[in-house]
């Protein structure tokens, strides 16, 4: 494991030499190295894999259902860091087609609303129990596409933070934004990753950088 910035972590093949790169996005009360455990769950030895780190454990304060103004300007904060993070990555010769986001609860919330407000072609994007921010009645009106960007969501039917409604919500507008969304609910599942989420992401990341991707 090697430190990139003071912020950002990063462990799996060198970037260098990756054929790809995950940004690992973490929970709240969670840790960039909690994230980088999900790397050894893949079977994917030539990607490199980076977890960057939010303030406190948190990347913005209160529900990702909660007024946008609530949640500045922390929100905005994280946001940009991911931005440097795929930034930094192209700048080392992975653009972000050969680039997946990949978070797990107030994480997959966050890699979610950065895919949204910068669309364009991703190598991948996953959401573990997750969904997209913003009070009820937002529309995510942003530029861009996601240019048949494969989209995993995977989520419980009785989620206690992720309503199911703005699970489906989330899924019908990244279609809107043209990804190749694949949205399953896993009945009695809780707040979670189960197996065949990690199955459903590992066919993602195996296919970026290759003719399938």
């Amino acid at each position: 494991m090697t430190t990139l910035k003071s912020n950002v972590i990063c462990t799996g093949a060198p970037i260098g030499a990756a054929r790809a790169a995950v940004v690992l996005v973490h929970g709240r009360g969670a840790s960039a190295e909690s994230m980088l455990g999900l790397a050894d769950a893949f079977a994917t030895p030539d990607i490199a894999y980076l977890a960057p780190q939010a303030p406190s454990g948190s990347w913005y304060p209160y529900s990702f259902m909660a007024p946008f103004a609530r949640n500045e300007p922390h929100l905005g904060h994280a946001l940009s860091l991911l931005s440097d993070v795929v930034d930094d990555l192209g700048k080392q010769g992975l653009p972000a087609e050969r680039v997946a986001l990949l978070g797990f609860s107030q994480g997959a919330c966050l890699a979610l609303e950065f895919a949204v407000r910068n669309a364009r072609r991703y190598g991948g994007v996953a959401a573990l129990s997750g969904a997209l921010i913003g009070p009820e009645g937002t529309t995510w009106d942003y530029p861009g596409q996601l240019a048949g960007t494969p989209v995993f969501l995977g989520c419980s039917d009785v989620d206690s933070h992720i309503p199911l409604a703005r699970v489906h919500e989330s899924a019908n507008v990244l279609r809107a934004r043209g990804g190749d969304v694949t949205e399953i609910i896993y009945p009695g599942m809780g707040h979670t990753i189960v197996q065949d989420e990690i199955d459903h992401v590992e066919r993602i990341l195996r296919s970026i950088g290759t003719s399938e991707g």
